[in-house]
């Protein structure tokens, strides 16, 4: 996020924000306004279609060389394959 913000916003949409908060400060300031934003948003929800996005995640739980050892969440922890490679975790799914 903070390349997008310093290197797309700061300089591609400095004309459509001219007090553009420094990325210092906009981590301080973003705590304060996610409750009004999630308020915002909400009230822009339209009709439900039944059309549904999915997205997931990983979540590893250690290293794949240590996966035969973990204890905590054996039965519940997959090995799994992604884009950077294997893991040892969950998945997590996302729908909106």
């Amino acid at each position: 996020f903070k390349n997008y913000y310093l290197h797309y916003v700061c300089r591609q949409l400095k004309a459509y924000f001219p007090e553009l908060l420094s990325y210092t400060r906009f981590l301080a300031l973003m705590p304060s306004v996610v409750v009004p934003m999630c308020s915002y948003l909400t009230s822009k929800l339209g009709k439900p279609t039944g059309i549904q996005f999915i997205d997931s995640t990983k979540i590893e739980v250690c290293h794949i060389i240590r996966a035969k050892r973990n204890k905590v969440f054996e039965g519940v922890a997959h090995h799994g394959k992604g884009t950077m490679g294997w893991s040892y975790g969950f998945k997590l799914h996302l729908i909106i």
